[in-house]
């Protein structure tokens, strides 16, 4: 069964074909390292980080882009209330975002380039653009794009030209020929970066970096390029001015969008994620919250399949209270690796729970429908104590890298706050009373485990126990 994607281009799901047979270019805009990641951020790269693996998992060979913008009017600011330089400043924030995509399961890319280092590239491209009617300087020494030269703008975002908002970071520059052209080489102001060019010392506008990083990895047609839903318009409609109006051909074929994350604030409502609301998350922060909340060492994994769980196009709600059921279903799903211990063989496709995961991957990457297809798996683990589903079960979460921890660690979580030694001998007791039919003094252990956060699972082979969240009454 061939994969089957939704363009942002076309509005419509059609079968992938990649210009080269097993190969697939594929690009996706990175972050602007003035500051840490934000959940919005890791919504989005953990689902291009799946797409990538399932593409993986098909047997394409997989050459996956990722940029770090560097250079930037934020960047910029932020140095100057720092007093560090630029270049500190996108070091230690790039360090920052790749640590957070570590700590959230995501492969590390094939190539992330950073603007600074690609200055020819975007020159060479902005040449091509004036010589081909597409490109002017402007009086205040910017370089700008003629979009009303372009006859295909507005076909990524269905904007009608003359219904279109300047999308420019900056204030409209009076000079431009239309509000709408947007600026490829900005002219030199003291103290900024800046590098010499045809056109006087400047520095990149921000939708030319990926036209030339793009370019020069995975050339001047690609597969497919991604990004959060927030680049539609104006970054990517103006990449595929840029580059189309540069080389004359297809920029990618398929545009590939995550559906927008919003926030539930402490009313229980619905908002966009703010800093000056009060309800913005930083990666790291999330991540904090739940390891503090489900044990040190799981939040990672935890917010990691809570960001997976709905189809990558849709909406999703965030809320620290929203995640606890992503642990739930995940402590379900560790457990019945916990209960069975996998054998070694490989994972095998023909087995109809591999198939219904395989179908589901296969429309659109519809995680939420696979993953399903893992709670079932599991049931059957449970039911038949079958060593080869466990297998399938591990294996399966490979691919969405989920399910590879130590399942007791997983379901223990910290031990911070509880003693081991304690619990055991707790255990051991409770194994007495049951000898000697004591089973009033039995339920006592267990009931006072249960208000330490501390469950007992009894299993054939002996009574082993897992963490669980306690609400402030004391109530599991």
């Amino acid at each position: 069964m061939a994969i089957e994607l939704y363009s942002t281009l076309t509005r419509q799901k059609a079968a992938f074909k990649p210009l080269t047979e097993n190969e697939v270019k594929m690009y996706v805009c990175g972050v602007t390292v003035y500051d840490y990641t934000h959940i919005g951020h890791g919504r989005t790269f953990i689902s291009f980080d799946i797409i990538r693996r399932w593409l993986e998992a098909r047997g394409y060979k997989v050459t996956f882009v990722r940029n770090i913008t560097d250079v930037d009017d934020k960047i910029i600011r932020r140095a100057a209330e720092r007093k560090v330089t630029c270049d500190e400043l996108t070091a230690e924030f790039g360090k920052a975002m790749q640590d957070d995509m570590v700590a959230l399961g995501c492969l590390p890319p094939t190539h992330e380039p950073r603007a600074t280092h690609f200055i020819p590239q975007m020159l060479n491209i902005i040449e091509r653009l004036q010589a081909n009617g597409l490109a002017y300087q402007t009086e205040s020494g910017d370089v700008a794009y003629n979009v009303r030269g372009f006859q295909g703008y507005g076909k990524l975002s269905g904007k009608d030209i003359d219904d279109l908002r300047s999308g420019e970071r900056v204030a409209a520059d009076q000079t431009k020929r239309d509000p709408l052209d947007f600026v490829l080489w900005k002219s030199a102001k003291p103290g900024e970066p800046q590098w010499d060019s045809k056109w006087g010392s400047g520095r990149p506008g921000w939708h030319i970096e990926c036209s030339a990083m793009s370019c020069h990895y995975l050339g001047e047609t690609f597969d497919i390029h991604g990004g959060g839903p927030d680049l539609i318009f104006p970054h990517h409609e103006n990449e595929i001015a840029q580059s189309e109006g540069a080389h004359g051909k297809t920029f990618a074929n398929y545009w590939m969008h995550t559906g927008p994350l919003r926030v539930m604030n402490k009313d229980g409502k619905e908002e966009k994620m703010s800093k000056s609301l009060g309800n913005f998350w930083t990666v790291r922060d999330a991540i904090a919250e739940t390891d503090e909340k489900f044990g040190k060492g799981n939040g990672a994994q935890v917010l990691r399949f809570f960001l997976m769980r709905t189809q990558y196009r849709s909406p999703i709600l965030f809320g620290p209270d929203l995640v606890v059921d992503a642990y739930q279903s995940l402590k379900r799903l560790y457990g019945a690796i916990a209960a069975v211990t996998p054998d070694d063989e490989a994972l095998d496709w023909n087995e109809e729970h591999a198939q219904a995961f395989a179908r589901a991957m296969d429309d659109d990457f519809n995680v939420p429908l696979a993953v399903a297809s893992l709670f079932e798996l599991a049931n059957k683990v449970q039911a038949q104590k079958s060593p080869a589903l466990a297998r399938q079960l591990k294996k399966l979460g490979a691919i969405l890298n989920i399910l590879q921890g130590d399942p007791q660690a997983f379901l223990k979580g910290s031990t911070d706050g509880l003693d081991e030694a304690a619990i055991e001998a707790a255990i051991a007791a409770r194994k007495e009373a049951k000898k000697a039919r004591d089973f009033a003094k039995a339920d006592a252990i267990r009931d006072e485990l249960a208000k330490m956060g501390v469950m007992l699972v009894d299993t054939p082979q002996g009574t082993t126990w897992q963490r669980v969240l306690v609400s402030r009454e004391g109530q599991n």
